[in-house]
C-alpha cells in the first residue's frame, strides 16, 4: 500500500551547464595542443631546450608567486595597522594565477602566465571579471548562495564587523516580563 502521488518512471534530470560539459573537452584540446607545441620546440631546438624551457618556468613562476604572496601579506598588514581594509584592484590574485600558470609545463600556460604578469592585461582581466562576477551575482536567484553574498554586499558594504555583546543594567521587577534580546 502507498500513500501520496505515483511517481512517474520517466524523471527529469537536471539540465548541465555550458561550462560542467565542454569544460573537459577544452582541458583535453588544451592538453593536446600543449603536448603538440612541446614536440615542434623539441624537434627544432632539442630536448634539452624544453627541458630548460619548463624548469625556467617552474622557478619564474615560483619566484613570481612568492613575491605577489609577500606583497598581499604587506598589503594586508599596512590595512590592519590603519585600521582598514585592503585595497582592491592590488592585482595580487591574478599575479599568483600568473605564476601558476607559469608553474604549469608547456608553451601555451607560460605565454598566458606572462600576460598576467603585464599590467595593463591584468586591470583589463580584473575588470572583466569584476563585473561578469557583479552581472552573475545581480541574476542569482533568491536563496542561493549568490543572493547570501549579494545581501552581504547590501547590508555591510565596508565587510566591517563589530563584534561584542549587549549588557542590561537595569533589573526587572519580580512579575515584570520582558521579551528576549534576539528573536
Amino acid at each position: 500500500m502507498t500513500t501520496g502521488a505515483p511517481t512517474s518512471p520517466y524523471t527529469a534530470r537536471p539540465r548541465r551547464s555550458r561550462l560542467r560539459r565542454y569544460l573537459p573537452l577544452g582541458i583535453a584540446a588544451w592538453l593536446v595542443l600543449e603536448i603538440w607545441l612541446l614536440t615542434l620546440v623539441a624537434g627544432a631546438a632539442g630536448g634539452l631546450a624544453v627541458f630548460l624551457l619548463i624548469v625556467a618556468g617552474l622557478v619564474a613562476g615560483s619566484v613570481v608567486i612568492k613575491r605577489a604572496g609577500r606583497r598581499a601579506f604587506q598589503s594586508l598588514n599596512e590595512a590592519l595597522q590603519r585600521g582598514g581594509s585592503p585595497e582592491r584592484g592590488g592585482g595580487n590574485g591574478l599575479m599568483m594565477l600568473g605564476g601558476l600558470l607559469l608553474m604549469i609545463p608547456g608553451l601555451l600556460s607560460d605565454v598566458a602566465g606572462l600576460l598576467l604578469l603585464v599590467p595593463p592585461v591584468q586591470k583589463a582581466v580584473g575588470r572583466f571579471t569584476e563585473s561578469a562576477l557583479d552581472k552573475r551575482l545581480r541574476r542569482a536567484a533568491p536563496g542561493s548562495l549568490g543572493d547570501a553574498f549579494q545581501q552581504a554586499r547590501i547590508h555591510r558594504p565596508d565587510g566591517k564587523v563589530v563584534q561584542g555583546e549587549v549588557i542590561r543594567e537595569d533589573r526587572p521587577d519580580a512579575g515584570e516580563q520582558r521579551p528576549p534580546l534576539t528573536r
